[in-house]
């Protein structure tokens, strides 16, 4: 099987990635680390200020997320 691993950590996701991550797996909290240290700074924000943060903010992902196409799983490998 073929795969590519990205580093989301240092590279992030793009505005149009994280969309269909989220379409993937329900919902934007579905994502967030409630352990990463930056999650404060996301968990009281509008649901549209609350996207922006995350782009500028990978290390609060759950990881690995783990993407087939349009399916995605975060959990998957953890």
């Amino acid at each position: 099987m073929k795969y590519q691993r990205v580093d989301i950590l240092d590279k992030g996701l793009s505005k149009g990635e994280l969309r269909s991550v989220v379409s993937s797996v329900g919902s934007l909290e579905a994502l967030l680390d409630e352990e990463a240290k930056e999650y404060a700074m996301i968990k009281y924000l509008v649901a549209s200020q609350r996207e922006e943060k995350l782009l500028d903010t990978p290390s609060v992902y759950k990881t690995p997320i783990v993407r087939n196409g349009k399916k995605s799983n975060h959990r998957l490998c953890s």
